[in-house]
């Protein structure tokens, strides 16, 4: 039982890293398990189509919307 001070601190140390790494080690597969039984169980909606609307009326509302924004940032100057 003569171990020298610094083998002592060592094993602790050992000790106490083996201890975090399983708890890390089973906090992560408890979070992936709990993560599948969600999915599972409360999958995500899927989102409504969007109403249909034409390219150009897409395309003409964008134009209007960047001509407004150069019109308020010229403003300013």
């Amino acid at each position: 039982m003569e171990e020298t001070l610094l083998q002592q601190g060592l094993d602790i140390t050992l000790f106490g890293m083996g201890i975090v790494f399983t708890f890390l080690l089973l906090l992560v597969i408890g979070t992936s398990i709990m993560s599948r039984i969600i999915i599972r169980n409360f999958p995500e909606a899927e989102p409504a189509a969007p109403a249909a609307s034409s390219p150009a009326a897409d395309d003409a509302r964008l134009r209007a919307i960047i001509k407004a924004a150069i019109d308020q940032h010229r403003k300013r100057r």
